[in-house]
């Protein structure tokens, strides 16, 4: 497969950062309003809040996610970086599929959850310990989700780690086998 050209690349590489922003800063602003929504009196704010929430996640966290995991995968694929080559490239690819995996699992069926018993129990839900439960979950999760992200972030315009020495291997093969002979 040939490589991307300098022009091709930015326009991935743009792409990527977008997506990845967009997946913080929404992320972030889904757990600072299902905090403020804890001290609501009224059912239908916080029917409504929640509702929200669970909209911002099925129609920006979930796209932006993909979207992010897809443009690394492109740039991975088609520029020098690769796939194994360095740690933090590693790293990323880790805590990302760590992030949509939680997500897929945990923080988005909390947030339906907590959503659901909301709209039916309106201002009781804040007595349901189930809704209780769903919405720490989303609070909690969705904290170390936003503390992810920034690592990520933090970690791609950093580069703290190198070059894996792939042909390390290979040299201390080429040595015991002639050592052998």
């Amino acid at each position: 497969m040939p490589k991307l050209n300098i022009k091709q690349k930015n326009w991935l590489l743009f792409g990527h950062v977008a997506s990845g922003s967009l997946w913080f800063g929404v992320a972030l602003a889904m757990v600072l309003m299902t905090i403020a929504n804890l001290n609501t009196s009224n059912g239908d704010e916080l029917y409504a809040v929640n509702a929200m929430v669970k909209l911002l996640d099925d129609f920006v966290i979930i796209p932006m996610a993909i979207t992010s995991a897809l443009t690394g995968t492109l740039l991975c694929w088609l520029t020098v970086w690769g796939f194994f080559k360095f740690y933090w490239v590693i790293t990323k690819w880790i805590t990302t599929t760590a992030l949509i995996v939680f997500g897929t699992f945990w923080l988005g069926p909390w947030t339906n959850s907590m959503t659901a018993i909301s709209e039916s129990e309106r201002v009781k839900a804040l007595i349901n310990p189930l809704f209780m439960f769903n919405t720490q979950g989303v609070i909690v999760g969705g904290a170390i989700q936003v503390i992810c992200l920034l690592a990520i972030i933090s970690i791609s315009i950093v580069k703290p780690w190198g070059r894996r020495d792939l042909h390390k291997g290979n040299r201390v093969n080429k040595t015991e086998t002639a050592s052998n002979s």
